[in-house]
């Protein structure tokens, strides 16, 4: 039999012993009672006798009811009686665990974790990036998870925080609702409002939501961030349709390198948007589609780009008649994969401007730069360049002459190969080949038509831009391509030949017989547009400005099938129609889901595929409260199933003793269980 031992524990605050000792010292007798001690309480002083362990548990329970007096009145009486509870099977807390605050609600009280389950919960969100809870209502589940989440917002840990709940009626069947589809949906979100009223200032939140920074939907939006099937979606061979994508594909992200594709997920048919930008590019989307975007107040104070939705953008495109958003470019050239060429980039380029390659007759090249004319003929095999006047030169094969044998022009079966043999100038192209490949082959063809038909154009007060002419509409798409290619804008527009003042040609008229398009280029530091050097020259001593690309417009554009996808692309950004930058997932983002028994396995899939880099997620749910369909399973519960064991997942189970609403909702917890038990 142990020795009985004895501890005494000084209490110099009146209030402090009261809170210890309860009403007519109704916590002593309780204690008493669970531990087998006795206890006296003298003044200052409390002194524990009886077994050495249970005087040291008591000691230690006794340290930790302290720390519990200074807490909210209605705080107080439920936490005592958790902690004595747990003290029977458990070490107690230590003081400064009880004493950590998670976070301070705008009237200034101060959220503490109430539990053992509630501690271990908190140390769970805090090391990892994905948490299940589940557990029955009142047990902090929603309330510890949005204020963590508001004060990894507020640190800057992450840049959004998105709370997320199925909108399933509670066993009830609640019929039509009127109003539209924020009001319809906002009883289910009001609890997860309510949390973040009380943890967040009201211009705070105000700002944060109009800023994007929070996000409340029901869960069904979280899927909703999707492209039409037909949408283009740029690839290493080129541009695809984003629903002939799968799993494991590659596609271009905003870097110009390729990045896997990790989801593939088909939405249905949804209402779409048209998102136009400032140079003329376009894509649709549908409402709750993601942009990365900059304003001009983002960028006056150095913060990064924002996240928004396409509905966000509607009715907010300007600010003082300026543009509001804009959208990032390529950060680097694309690298397409490499092709097989047969004629050197910059010496098509020079032919597809200032050459004639009909081949009704001998290829020829007009220009008034020799050097241009000395860079072709050392690139061209086989050929010979002789002057035929002033300004033209003819392409002949190198030791041909007439009467000779008929041997085919180099220059010409290049042609005939390329498919470019009897083309004029207004049907002129690019070839798939060079517009689709590695960067220096398109910069060769791209210096190639600058040299020949561009120029850098200068203007008092404004920075250097590029200007290129064509009469070949499709020539015109080329050169947009090549300098979008490059993380470039490009604008042009229509000269109509019709009406238009003929130019002069060695001092004769020449009337235009067909239409010329105006291409205006701003290219990205460290593209070189030209080789020709007097161009060369003259960019580089003006400068050529940096390119932008703004959202111009966002009009409905009706409905279709849709589909959304997930790249492996550390920003999850990838390259849409005409180089549009965009994402569909939630990088740097605090998300929560609650109420997620009411997630079927399709939708929890979805969810959870969704998260990105450098985001982490919590669910929570109450797998006793399923309003599902009966032949419907829990995607919680399927969850929880499947992930047991999965490295990085921490999964965490409250009980009735975590309850911290009124002291009776514990007890009647306790109470439906004995009941269903039976």
């Amino acid at each position: 039999m142990s020795v009985p031992a004895q501890i005494t524990i000084l209490i110099p605050d009146p209030d402090e012993m009261m809170f210890v000792t309860g009403n007519n010292d109704a916590n002593i007798d309780r204690i008493e009672r669970e531990f087998a001690v006795k206890i006296v309480s003298r003044g200052a002083e409390l002194r524990i006798m009886g077994d050495p362990g249970n005087v040291a548990r008591v000691g230690e329970l006794v340290s930790a009811m302290r720390t519990l007096s200074d807490r909210d009145e209605n705080l107080r009486k439920p936490a005592l009686e958790r902690l004595i509870d747990e003290a029977k099977d458990a070490p107690v807390a230590a003081p400064e665990q009880l004493r950590e605050v998670v976070a301070t609600t705008v009237r200034g009280k101060r959220i503490t974790p109430q539990s053992a389950n509630q501690r271990s919960y908190v140390e769970a969100i805090r090391s990892h990036d994905l948490v299940f809870a589940t557990g029955p209502a009142g047990t902090g589940k929603s309330y510890l998870a949005v204020a963590l989440g508001v004060a990894a917002l507020r640190d800057r840990k992450v840049a959004r925080l998105i709370l997320t709940r199925p909108a399933v009626e509670a066993g009830e069947r609640l019929g039509f609702l009127p109003g539209d589809l924020t009001e319809k949906i906002d009883p289910y979100l009001r609890p997860l409002y309510d949390a973040l009223y009380e943890l967040m200032p009201p211009e705070r939140f105000t700002r944060a939501m109009e800023r994007g920074e929070i996000e409340v939907a029901p869960l069904a939006f979280m899927r909703g961030r999707a492209q039409p099937v037909f949408s283009k979606v740029l690839t290493p061979t080129g541009f695809t349709t984003i629903g002939d994508l799968s799993v494991g594909d590659q596609v271009i992200g905003s870097d110009g390198r390729p990045t896997t594709v990790l989801g593939v997920y088909p939405q249905g048919r949804r209402p779409l948007f048209r998102v136009g930008t400032q140079d003329g590019a376009s894509t649709l989307a549908c409402g709750e589609h993601l942009w990365v975007v900059a304003t001009a107040s983002d960028k006056r104070h150095g913060k990064p780009f924002r996240i928004v939705q396409t509905r966000d953008m509607v009715g907010r495109l300007r600010v003082a008649h300026q543009h509001r958003y804009e959208l990032p470019l390529l950060t680097r050239p694309v690298e397409f994969d490499r092709y097989h060429i047969l004629m050197d980039p910059y010496a098509l380029g020079l032919l597809l401007g200032d050459g004639c390659v009909t081949t009704s007759t001998t290829p020829s090249f007009t220009t008034a730069d020799p050097s241009l004319v000395t860079a072709l003929a050392s690139r061209l095999p086989d050929t010979e360049i002789f002057r035929k006047g002033e300004i033209e030169y003819v392409l002949r094969r190198r030791g041909g002459a007439r009467g000779g044998p008929r041997i085919v022009n180099p220059v010409t079966d290049l042609l005939r190969k390329l498919q470019l043999a009897g083309r004029h100038s207004a049907d002129k192209f690019v070839p798939t080949e060079y517009l689709c490949n590695i960067s220096e082959v398109r910069l060769g063809v791209m210096q190639g038509l600058l040299d020949a038909d561009g120029g850098p154009v200068t203007q008092d007060g404004r920075t250097c831009r590029i200007q290129y002419t064509t009469t070949s509409p499709r020539l015109r798409e080329d050169m947009v391509f090549l300098v979008r290619s490059f993380g470039g804008v490009a604008y042009w527009r229509t000269r109509r030949a019709e009406g238009r003042k003929p130019g002069r040609a060695r001092g004769r008229g020449l009337h235009n017989r067909a239409d010329a398009y105006q291409v205006e280029i701003r290219l990205p530091a460290g593209i070189v547009p030209f080789r020709l050097a007097r161009k060369r020259d003259l960019y580089d001593t003006q400068g050529g400005g940096r390119p932008m690309r703004f959202i111009d417009s966002v009009e409905p554009a009706g409905e279709h099938e849709t589909v959304c996808i997930k790249v492996a692309a550390p920003d999850s950004l990838y390259i849409t129609d005409d180089f549009l930058v965009t994402h569909n997932t939630l990088n740097e983002a605090f998300i929560i889901l609650d109420e997620a028994q009411n997630a079927t396995p399709a939708q929890m899939k979805m969810f959870l595929t969704r998260l990105g880099y450098g985001s982490q997620a919590v669910v929570n749910g109450d797998i006793t409260q399923i309003d599902l369909d009966k032949d419907q399973r829990s995607g919680l519960v399927v969850g929880r199933e499947i992930l047991r064991g999965v490295e990085g997942i921490a999964f965490v189970d409250f009980n009735e003793r975590d309850v911290v609403r009124h002291e009776l909702v514990a007890r009647i917890v306790r109470a439906y269980d004995r009941y269903e038990k039976k």
